[in-house]
């Protein structure tokens, strides 16, 4: 479950890459594009400028290297020529790359022009319940105290958390022990320990926490209809506390 110096090295590798793949979606006007033509261009970058693999094409048979979660879509949307990404929207894109056989993962929840002041609410607060779990992280720490950190923030802003989802373990393989559920209780579930690499990746909708899957079999909305945002990176658990390993340029933990 833990991994070796070497090998968080290369998943770093990964996650630095990866943070490249959305500083090229932070410079697009998205609104007017197709979710398939972000898919595209996120697809050519990864493999024609990066070298590397986008890693969701072909896993569990998925057929894209990103998922496109807009709106009332809570995960694992499926990118479309006749999704248009309209002004207004909020819009999760979810990607994994790898490189050298270590994968990354990371999404980063966008607001296409100006959104209203709810969704825009809901997408601040759910970026920093992200944070909130990161910082809960360290040796001697427990996955429960990472999920309740998340749980109490969002809360606290009237926001529900997705239960049905949750984080992972990563490595080699894209999904990895642990599982890091986004609620919970302190002081309990499995101890963390130097070495762990998982991802970190709530849900928080406006309404209620329940959530349905589409006739697609991919495809995640809120049962009520209402919005979902989502943010994600993949950590380490360092010998003081943690680095993410998918950090963005800019990017700071929020107080």
């Amino acid at each position: 479950m833990t991994k070796q110096p070497q090998e968080i090295a290369l998943m770093a590798d990964s996650g630095r890459l990866l943070a490249s793949v959305f500083a090229q979606l932070d410079r697009l006007e998205l609104a007017g594009m197709s979710t398939m033509a972000v898919n595209d261009l996120v697809e050519r970058f990864i493999v024609d400028e990066l070298k590397a693999r986008p890693a969701s094409k072909g896993q569990y048979g998925y057929a894209y290297a990103l998922n496109s979660s807009r709106n009332q879509v809570v995960c694992h949307g499926v990118p479309s020529e006749a999704e248009i990404l309209q002004r207004g929207d909020i819009v999760n894109f979810d990607i994994t790359l790898e490189k050298n056989g270590y994968i990354a993962d990371s999404s980063k929840t966008y607001m296409v022009g100006a959104v209203p002041a709810p969704a825009k609410r809901l997408v601040q607060v759910t970026y920093e319940a992200m944070w909130k779990g990161i910082k809960a992280v360290r040796p001697g720490a427990r996955l429960g105290d990472v999920g309740h950190a998340i749980e109490r923030h969002a809360r606290r802003h009237g926001y529900s958390v997705v239960r049905d989802f949750c984080g992972h373990g990563i490595g080699r393989e894209m999904h990895e022990p642990p599982q890091v559920l986004h609620v919970g209780r302190p002081n309990t579930g499995l101890v963390l320990r130097e070495g762990m690499v998982f991802t970190i990746e709530p849900m928080l909708n406006q309404g209620r926490h329940a959530v349905r899957t589409e006739d697609d079999g991919w495809t995640v909305v809120t049962v009520d209809g209402l919005l979902s945002a989502q943010f994600e990176h993949t950590v380490a658990v360092t010998r003081s506390g943690f680095k993410v390993l998918t950090l963005r340029d800019g990017e700071r933990m929020p107080n």
